[in-house]
């Protein structure tokens, strides 16, 4: 079952009860609701999961970072103690491939880039709903927001197909090279 998400009821709550106000036609509200909102809560969603990971990831390879060397000098130190010694060889070894491994993930699956890549998309989306509604912004010279709607509409599809064309190309291609050099 899927965990709730307080922010994502939020946004769509507050954002459904925004279109209401607007003055748009049914086929408009329903383009904000499946097509616009959609895309924010999906892509908010994804940011915080890849943001996540890259943070578990990063967290976990520098701190065993730190940790291994003094390992390390530990296992040294008290070579008189053979049963010391075999347990801090083997900590070192087993948090080495941790961090190893670690690292190894985050630079596969790209979480950081993922997470700056989801952020900016979703943020501009966000940008574009907000100007819309308040018609400021690029949308100072339309007087409702129904002769607002059609320059909102292509501005949702311009970012939409950017973010298809820069996961495609950067983040995409990058996780393909990986895959062929291995």
């Amino acid at each position: 079952m899927a965990r709730k998400d307080p922010y994502r009821e939020f946004l769509q709550q507050d954002f459904n009860s925004l279109f209401e106000t607007l003055g748009l036609k049914e086929t408009q509200k329903h383009y904000l609701r499946s097509r616009w909102l959609e895309q924010v809560l999906w892509m908010e969603s994804k940011a915080v999961v890849t943001r996540d990971w890259y943070h578990r990831l990063r967290l976990l390879t520098i701190i065993g970072g730190v940790v291994v060397p003094i390992l390390v000098s530990l296992g040294s130190v008290d070579a008189e103690n053979r049963r010391f010694a075999d347990t801090i060889r083997w900590a070192t070894i087993g948090l080495s491939a941790v961090v190893a491994a670690s690292a190894a993930v985050e630079e596969f699956f790209h979480y950081g880039e993922r997470w700056q890549h989801y952020r900016r998309s979703v943020e501009s989306l966000k940008t574009q709903g907000w100007q819309f509604s308040q018609l400021s912004g690029a949308y100072i010279p339309y007087k409702t927001h129904e002769e607002a709607f059609n320059f909102f509409a292509s501005q949702v599809e311009n970012i939409l197909q950017k973010d298809v064309e820069i996961y495609a190309t950067k983040l995409a291609q990058a996780q393909t090279s990986e895959e062929e050099g291995k």
